[in-house]
């Protein structure tokens, strides 16, 4: 099995036509992201001459405005702090929070990952809470701001199901939680005839997946021939409890790359790149 450990999480990627032409030259890259958060990679991929598939396994919906939701809407100014779990909740959380009410002065927004964190920056809310390094709920727990929340009330913006680790690790620090479930992920009805023709035509040269339900949704999709083709394509993702999963699926080739659409890419690069020359 060949397992790549996870690269930096934020390069400098090179886009000029000379060095794209260098880098992913013709290989065709399957983009697993619901489709309105591939448009990032999809175009860092074609800018280094590579063939962007779109293959979504996860798509987003809104989840319903519940009187629960409402409620926890209107009494935002209770909490001390609002925690959006991914860019998704950042931009539908702060929609429903903003045709009910203005989003509160005093309260302190924290992100998982810097992509979320750039989303509610670009959204008007600023001073965001994020981790230098990591974008998952194990890299924002271990800041010392998280440390001690004894007395605290913290709401989290987050997808239907989600992780139960940050919400746990909170209430044991002392903290008083709440989700704020705004947004549901369901199975995409893909065109998979398509993706398996281009596997046997050998245009597919990798897979990225940045999420364990993306994984699941694209394994039963594929069907019998359909994975017995992804097994024998390197897979990337976006951290170690994705790999985890894929390895148990039979998958030969993982490379941990990291959250961020340029840290994947950067690991395309460094998987695909020719041998030095002796």
């Amino acid at each position: 099995m060949r397992c790549l450990r996870r690269w930096p999480a934020c390069v400098e990627v090179s886009t000029s036509p000379a060095a794209a032409a260098q880098d992913l030259a013709g290989r065709g890259i399957v983009i697993t992201r619901p489709r309105e958060q591939a448009q990032a990679l999809t175009a860092l991929v074609k800018a280094a001459a590579g063939r962007p598939i779109a293959f979504p396994a996860l798509e987003i919906v809104d989840a319903a405005e519940s009187r629960e939701l409402r409620t926890l809407i209107d009494r935002l100014d209770t909490y001390h702090l609002a925690v959006f779990v991914s860019p998704t909740a950042a931009s539908r959380g702060l929609n429903m929070v903003r045709r009910r009410r203005a989003w509160p002065p005093g309260l302190k927004a924290a992100a998982v990952g810097k992509g979320s964190a750039r989303e509610l920056e670009r959204l008007g809310v600023q001073d965001v809470l994020v981790p230098h390094a990591g974008a998952d709920s194990e890299a924002l727990l271990a800041l010392p701001e998280l440390a001690d929340m004894r007395g605290r009330a913290v709401i989290i913006f987050r997808g239907a199901g989600g992780r139960e680790l940050l919400g746990t690790t909170l209430r044991a620090r002392g903290a008083t939680v709440d989700y704020a479930e705004c947004y549901r992920r369901t199975r995409p009805q893909s065109d998979v005839q398509a993706l398996l023709r281009a596997w046997t035509l050998g245009e597919i040269h990798a897979v990225t997946v940045t999420s364990g339900e993306a994984l699941r949704n694209l394994f039963d999709m594929l069907g019998t021939l359909g994975r017995h083709w992804l097994r024998k394509t390197p897979l990337f993702v976006a951290h170690e409890r994705i790999a985890e999963a894929a390895r148990e699926l039979g998958i030969d080739a993982i490379v941990v790359a990291g959250a961020s659409d340029e840290a994947m890419l950067h690991a395309l690069f460094r998987y695909f790149a020719p041998p030095p020359v002796e």
